[in-house]
């Protein structure tokens, strides 16, 4: 039978693991719209559309990668209010 070898010095998976900072939204790195940004836009897009039934989840896609994109010229331009 084989026995794993472990390594005394091996950080622990969590360790070894990327994790964006806290503030990685202020920066616009890895932005994630929250979720009332994003529902509000996807009910406009729903409403402007005359309220399709069945379409719920591709207004909140849309809506969610509209922010994302804006948010995107924000950044490369440096608009900001």
């Amino acid at each position: 039978m084989k026995h794993k070898h472990s390594h005394h010095n091996e950080k622990p998976v969590s360790a070894r693991l990327s994790v964006p900072a806290a503030d990685s939204n202020q920066t616009g790195i890895d932005f994630v719209p929250s979720p009332d940004e994003v529902a509000r836009k996807a009910y406009f897009t729903y409403v402007n559309e005359g309220s399709p039934l069945g379409r719920d989840v591709q207004h909140w896609l849309d809506a969610e990668a509209q922010l994302i994109a804006e948010r995107n010229l924000v950044r490369v331009h440096g608009f900001r209010n």
